[in-house]
């Protein structure tokens, strides 16, 4: 029978079922229009899932990920142009942190066809609509998020789903900023993938760190 944890180590479930609290929360208060409820529990989410994989080892890149996904969160509380551009560039450092991480694993070519296929379909229909300001900046960013959702693969199924929700996430932002029909309160479904998609991705990350530890020292 093993030892209950105790110390940092019992931290980093509790930040996990806290991480779950303060999203189902978050989402909530989208579902009933209480945007101060949002304003409360959305800052919550990264520094909590950040708290979860510290205490379970993670590597650098993917705290800094996190971190800079957190950075994200805070700029695009607002709605200002210069915010959301500062939110993207956020997003933007945490996604090549995420590619360090996944290193030179090897990811399916076959859903690398699939994601550029995906990447260059949806920036030719979404251009026309961007403002003009935002055209370059969102390209840019679609093809760094498009290549981290591919590359999240490497790291297994759980990761590779967390790269996709990602990219369903942002790509729903886009189409709001296009002006694009939305479906009925798009901020609860971008957030809900959103946050499903960074645990995946931490959780993936976890999981493959752990693995790889295990083949360099064998137990």
């Amino acid at each position: 029978m093993s030892a209950p944890r105790t110390g940092p180590a019992a931290l980093g479930p509790a930040a996990l079922v806290c991480f779950a609290v303060a999203t189902a929360a978050d989402l909530g208060s989208l579902l009933a229009g209480w945007h101060t409820g949002h304003l409360i529990f959305k800052p919550l989410l990264m520094p909590l899932l950040i708290a979860h994989v510290l205490t379970r080892g993670a590597p650098r890149a993917l705290f800094a990920a996190l971190l800079f996904g957190w950075g994200g969160d805070l700029a695009l509380l607002s709605d200002a142009a210069p915010a959301f551009l500062v939110g993207m560039g956020s997003f933007a450092a945490g996604h090549i942190c995420y590619l360090v991480l996944f290193g030179r694993r090897t990811a399916s070519p076959l859903a690398g066809a699939a994601y550029g296929l995906a990447l260059v379909g949806t920036v030719s229909l979404l251009w026309g609509d961007l403002p003009e300001g935002l055209r370059i900046p969102v390209a840019g960013y679609s093809l760094l998020l498009t290549a981290m959702a591919w590359r999240s693969g490497a790291l297994g199924r759980r990761a590779g789903l967390g790269g996709a929700l990602f990219l369903l996430s942002d790509t729903l932002i886009a189409t709001g900023v296009a002006e694009w029909p939305q479906p009925p309160r798009p901020d609860f479904w971008i957030m809900a993938t959103y946050a499903a998609a960074q645990c995946l991705l931490a959780e993936g990350a976890l999981a493959a760190d752990r693995a790889y530890r295990r083949e360099v020292v064998p137990v």
